[in-house]
């Protein structure tokens, strides 16, 4: 079985409107530098079952073109504040691989089926300290479609997800989000009202 890469996502969600401006970054403990904006195209499609296994099971499973991580992607259930995810490259064609279908198999063997279709024209930004990246921020412009009955939704939203120079202590980290936080609040956008993209395309 091919060996996935494997990262633990810790990241908070944001809405914000269209039209507001991105907050300010200069009050973040350990933050001395913000890239400019790189911007990505994303394109990616989300399988499940026809009785929603994965999803019961807090998993989500997507193939995803564009972004420095295209490729299949399974995330695992939350575990405390962060979820573990795995990736495989793209692949020829656009069948489950065999390796991403024996790790799904942990939850279902069940026939998968098209999902949500998910388009994201990001722009993500890097917060760097003196050890390196010390998160990730990200302005997503998303439309998704629901592949069940072809409904469309648009939204914009942001996230803030911790690199590898992140605080390695809870007091620390709460600290930070709690000023990034403070920033995105001041800017206009508020707490994400769906705990993630995919629930939100499927109207959750």
């Amino acid at each position: 079985m091919t060996e996935p890469s494997r990262t633990v996502e810790v990241e908070r969600k944001y809405d914000v409107d269209i039209e507001t401006p991105l907050p300010r970054w200069d009050a973040i403990p350990g933050v001395d530098a913000v890239t400019a904006g790189e911007r990505r195209a994303l394109d990616a499609r989300y399988f499940d079952t026809a009785d929603g296994a994965l999803a019961r099971a807090g998993v989500a499973l997507r193939r995803r073109t564009g972004g420095p991580d295209a490729g299949w992607h399974v995330k695992g259930p939350r575990q405390g504040d962060g979820r573990l995810e795995l990736g495989w490259p793209l692949g020829d064609g656009d069948d489950l691989p065999p390796a991403v279908a024996e790790t799904v198999a942990t939850w279902t063997t069940a026939p998968l089926t098209p999902l949500a279709r998910i388009e994201n024209d990001r722009t993500a930004y890097l917060l760097s300290g003196p050890d390196g990246v010390v998160a990730e921020f990200v302005d997503d412009r998303v439309r998704a479609t629901d592949l069940r009955g072809g409904v469309q939704r648009q939204w914009r939203e942001w996230e803030m997800e911790l690199g590898p120079a992140a605080p390695d202590d809870e007091l620390r980290r709460t600290a930070f989000f709690d000023a990034v936080e403070h920033a995105v609040l001041a800017a206009g956008g508020r707490e994400s009202a769906s705990g993630s993209k995919l629930a939100r395309a499927l109207g959750f």
